[in-house]
């Protein structure tokens, strides 16, 4: 263990704010900031990959990518691949993005429910991953690779332009020679505790709907028309979706990987991207489910997904970087109204808009720190936690008991490593805040570096046509 590690992540955090503070980071021009804990993001992709490592057949093939849209800042994605992890990207922004931060094509997964022509063209050159939405898409495809090959079938993807020779066998995600290409399925198992981060409800608008009507007879001859098709994809949902379902949905994939193969006579189906969705605890500091955790309960429902007959692609977002995240907001000012205690802070829609506007399914936990940037002792009273948004229902936290929070202090918004500073909401023309990585050394003592600067008015009248 590092010396690092060996202080918790609520020990890294007091210290990581108090730093922050000291080195008047805090401003009134820059009365927001957000810090990442370095130090967490690798543990955690260490344990990831020491979980599937211990249920993995000794050689399979097994690429970690992360979802860009999870935390969309190069210098993060650049990290991540540092650490063996590629990108999962679903626009050509997030592509773009990946390319910036160095990730090889071979590592990088393309998913999106509506890519152009000129998107998939360029998936196609670059050597880039593609997962076919629907039928449609895969018409598309049909012509694209044809066409670059030169000829009227399907089986001259080899000789597609700017794309090297076919790939040699089976499992081998991470580095396929020619692109990789596959069809995402729906396996139409039910909505979690969150419908809209559920992508596995009998109508979802993702992927080929497993148990319509016809459904699974048309993609077992899709491949069997199709030499160049090799993967299978699904994602059942994200946040609020039990692990037991996003197994069943492994386990469904890989039932028909097999009668895909059995009907060919061959192995046509290589590697199976599982996707991600991995949900993130956000009642306390624990990590649950760990990825680990999750590894053993693949293994036990789907055995087939690590005997070694196929490639493994996963896309895990917030649960690799949720809990290493912190947006320290000044508390402008204190007031009340009605009984009512409420902190006027700098954190709200526009930093969280899902807590904002569904608090039930998105409820974020709030630490209180003093001015110098000091756990609050206070006795807890009941109060609101408020944005700058102009509009009544801007609040990150509604009557909820905390140390009381009075002009100048700080209010914590905590595991906000995903989905919160990378993901900005234009609402009021808000300047974006800065980002920081916060790494620690021998004597604990924590250094910050930039890894996003804050937006300056210049800048945001410019993007705005200014």
């Amino acid at each position: 263990m590092t010396p690092a590690t060996a202080l918790d992540l609520a020990a890294r955090r007091d210290l990581a704010v108090r730093a922050a503070v000291e080195q008047r980071l805090l401003t009134d021009d820059e009365p927001l900031l957000a810090l990442l804990d370095l130090t967490a993001v690798r543990d955690t992709v260490r344990a990831l990959h020491a979980g599937f490592a211990e249920v993995a057949a000794p050689g399979q093939q097994v690429l970690h990518t992360f979802a860009v849209k999870a935390c969309s800042l190069v210098p993060v994605l650049r990290l991540l691949h540092g650490l063996g992890v590629g990108c999962e990207a679903a626009s050509p922004g997030e592509l773009a993005l990946a390319r910036a931060a160095g990730v090889p094509a071979g590592r990088i997964v393309l998913d999106s429910p509506a890519k152009t022509g000129a998107e998939l063209r360029e998936a196609l050159r670059l050597g880039v991953a593609v997962n076919a939405d629907n039928v449609q898409e895969l018409h598309r495809l049909d012509a694209l690779v044809s066409g670059a090959s030169g000829t009227s079938g399907m089986s001259g993807v080899s000789g597609v332009s700017g794309v090297p020779a076919p790939a040699a066998g089976p499992g081998s995600p991470g580095t396929p020679a020619r692109p990789a290409l596959g069809i995402r399925v729906n396996p139409q198992l039910g909505a979690g505790s969150i419908g809209a981060m559920s992508t596995a409800t009998v109508t979802s608008k993702f992927g080929i709907p497993l148990a319509d009507p016809g459904a699974r007879e048309w993609l077992v001859r899709a491949f069997l028309e199709r030499p160049w098709l090799t993967r299978l994809h699904c994602h059942v949902g994200s946040q609020g979706m039990p692990t037991e379902v996003m197994a069943a949905g492994a386990r469904a994939l890989l039932e028909l990987a097999d009668e895909i193969n059995e009907a060919a006579g061959e192995q046509r189906v290589t590697t199976l991207d599982i996707g991600g969705g991995l949900p993130v605890n956000f009642t306390s500091d624990e990590a649950v489910p760990t990825h680990a955790e999750y590894a053993r309960q693949l293994r036990a429902a789907a055995p087939g997904l690590f005997d070694g007959r196929y490639g493994l692609v996963t896309e895990f977002g917030r649960s690799l970087i949720a809990k290493a995240g912190l947006v320290v907001a000044r508390v402008e000012y204190a007031k009340t109204s009605g009984g009512r205690r409420i902190a006027v802070t700098h954190a709200g829609a526009q930093i969280a808009t899902r807590t904002v506007f569904a608090p039930g399914a998105w409820p974020l936990r709030v630490a209180a720190y003093d001015p110098r940037g000091r756990p609050k002792q206070a006795q807890p009273v009941r109060q609101d936690v408020a944005g700058p948004c102009c509009f009544a229902g801007d609040l990150v936290a509604r009557d909820r008991l905390l140390p009381r929070l009075d002009q100048g202090d700080l209010a914590v918004l905590l595991d906000t490593g995903a989905y919160y500073a990378s993901t900005p909401f234009g609402y009021n023309s808000l300047p974006r805040p800065a980002v920081y990585g916060v790494t620690f050394g021998a004597d604990h003592a924590p250094s910050l570096s930039v890894i996003r600067r804050p937006q300056t008015l210049a800048e945001l009248v410019a993007e705005s046509g200014g």
